[in-house]
């Protein structure tokens, strides 16, 4: 157990901090699992759009820090990537 109060209250901050995270990287999560699952289907608009979103809540998640920008980066690359083909495809 933290001795000081200067670490009574680190111990506090982080675990706003970690729920907060928590929140941010499962939303990033989700949104990448659902475009992931449209490129998967058939209609490129609906994968698009599916994208889109991913992307937007994985940039959110890097400019708050929950996930790191190079981790947000790989991540929207390799959806891209995926759309890219499917759009060629159709």
């Amino acid at each position: 157990m933290a001795n000081t109060a200067s670490a009574i209250k680190r111990v506090r901050s982080n675990n706003r901090k970690r729920l907060r995270n928590r929140i941010n990287r499962t939303t990033a999560r989700t949104a990448v699992k659902t475009a992931r699952e449209a490129v998967a289907g058939t209609n490129p608009a609906e994968a698009r759009k599916a994208t889109l979103e991913a992307i937007s809540t994985l940039d959110k998640a890097a400019q708050k820090g929950s996930i790191h920008k190079g981790n947000a980066a790989r991540r929207k690359g390799r959806l891209m990537k995926k759309l890219a083909a499917l759009e060629a495809k159709k």
